[in-house]
């Protein structure tokens, strides 16, 4: 591969390049709250410890202004740093490698003369034995990637095609919707196999499918294109709110892509069917649904859960479950709701969630935390009811699994409890069941 020399004063190509950062996520990863753009030092979580992004700024001392472009591409294509150590794959290497030589060269560029320096050390990670052992990692890439670029598919639209380069490619969204063997690779990196996209579990969260083509009513097969599209730019939609780590990739990534490349994403998240397992419905139950609304509507004979959430919950999700579209999502039939790992359930009651101010939806909605006043068994019995009201179909949650997510959750960045609260004996940890 030849690179071309750059020059500093090309703002065409650095502000192509900071597009294709933005499509690649890079500011979600490589930027901690509000420290300066790209200084790394995001803990990341992995089964073998904490990894920490690295400082992508050009510093040469600290950052990566001393990279030729071809280490630069190495880098972000293969895994290897300039001084031949190897990144842990919690950097998204193997699906950067279908990245094209363009992408990669206006992306160098960019970050060479787009980014400001930051001259400040990051955070190093510094994992226990073996795994602190980067050279194992050279194996792992032999077995389990692959360096050739995206190719198009004869057979589909030009739309289509630019929608599967931004999924497979810069947006390596099956990093995170995609499961995982036990050697810790994806099952795919393209869309020849059904597992692509097809939804795990990350640090306890339900990670949906994106496998979006089909007919059923109880995930994301159920939402239009422009459902897909409005999700997407600001985080909302008529069928759900995004909350935990996707947060961060609509506030920092899809909600600065233009309207074709989100678009093209959608459409070609519409050609992958859906898979069920053998028995399993497609459909949600309105039957159930009213039943639960009936039940509420009346107040009659309320479990501890139900009598939570007409407490704290019913002026926003509506005793019908449905909440309020494009506002408060809905708990009826959601992929939270039904998730088997009520971990990110649970987590959104005790501290809240915030939507990401995006450029077409400026306005920042959030629920507030219900972990001050809550103690651990109210939470469970309020966990429990949306589980497996209104239709929904999971398992009940106890005390001491909400005592136990509380205690591995950090304090909610913002808080509605009242200050005068403050050295107040009130619902709290220490008063959990």
């Amino acid at each position: 591969m030849a690179f071309a020399d750059t020059t500093p004063d090309d703002s065409a190509l650095i502000k192509q390049g900071e597009y294709i950062a933005r499509t690649g996520d890079c500011m979600a990863c490589h930027t901690v709250g509000n420290n300066k753009p790209y200084s790394g030092g995001l803990g990341i979580k992995s089964p073998f410890g904490i990894i920490y992004s690295t400082n992508i700024s050009p510093d040469p001392k600290f950052g990566i202004g001393d990279y030729t472009e071809k280490e630069f591409a190495d880098a972000v294509r293969k895994g290897v740093r300039k001084d031949g150590s190897y990144l842990y794959p919690a950097m998204p290497y193997p699906s950067y490698a279908k990245m094209t030589d363009q992408d990669i060269h206006a992306l160098y560029v960019y970050f060479m003369h787009g980014v400001q320096p930051v001259a400040e050390q990051a955070k190093q990670t510094d994992l226990s034995f073996p795994f602190n052992q980067r050279w194992g990692i050279m194996f792992w890439d032999k077995l389990f990637t692959d360096d050739g670029a995206f190719k198009p598919t004869a057979s589909r639209s030009d739309e289509i095609n630019r929608g599967a380069y931004l999924v497979q490619a810069a947006g390596h969204c099956g990093s995170c919707h995609t499961p995982r063997a036990i050697s810790m690779q994806e099952k795919a990196y393209d869309d020849s196999s059904d597992q692509y996209l097809a939804g795990t579990e990350l640090n306890g969260w339900n990670v949906p499918s994106l496998r979006a083509g089909g007919d059923g009513s109880k995930g994301i097969d159920g939402w239009s294109v422009q459902d897909i599209v409005d999700y997407l730019q600001t985080g909302r939609n008529v069928h759900a709110a995004v909350g935990g780590e996707m947060t961060a990739v609509i506030q920092h990534s899809t909600s600065h892509m233009t309207d074709a490349d989100v678009k093209a994403i959608a459409e070609y998240l519409k050609t992958l069917p859906q898979q069920y397992a053998a028995g399993d419905s497609k459909s949600f139950s309105e039957d159930a649904r009213k039943k639960t609304e009936d039940q509420l509507t009346q107040a009659t004979n309320l479990t501890a859960g139900q009598r939570v959430y007409l407490d704290n919950c019913a002026a926003c999700h509506f005793v019908s479950g449905k909440g309020a579209p494009n506002v408060f999502p809905p708990l009826a039939g959601t992929a939270l709701a039904n998730s088997a790992n009520p971990t990110g359930l649970v987590s959104i009651i005790l501290n809240g969630s915030r939507l990401p101010t995006t450029p077409k939806a400026p306005t920042q909605l959030a629920m507030p935390d219900f972990g001050w006043r809550l103690n651990d068994q109210q939470v469970a019995d309020l966990a429990t009811f949306i589980r497996s009201g209104w239709g929904n179909s999971q398992t009940a949650v106890s005390a001491a699994d909400v005592k136990k997510i509380r205690a591995q959750l950090p304090p909610p960045a913002v808080t509605s409890k009242p200050g005068d609260l403050d050295g107040v004996e009130h619902y709290s940890s220490q008063k959990s069941q």
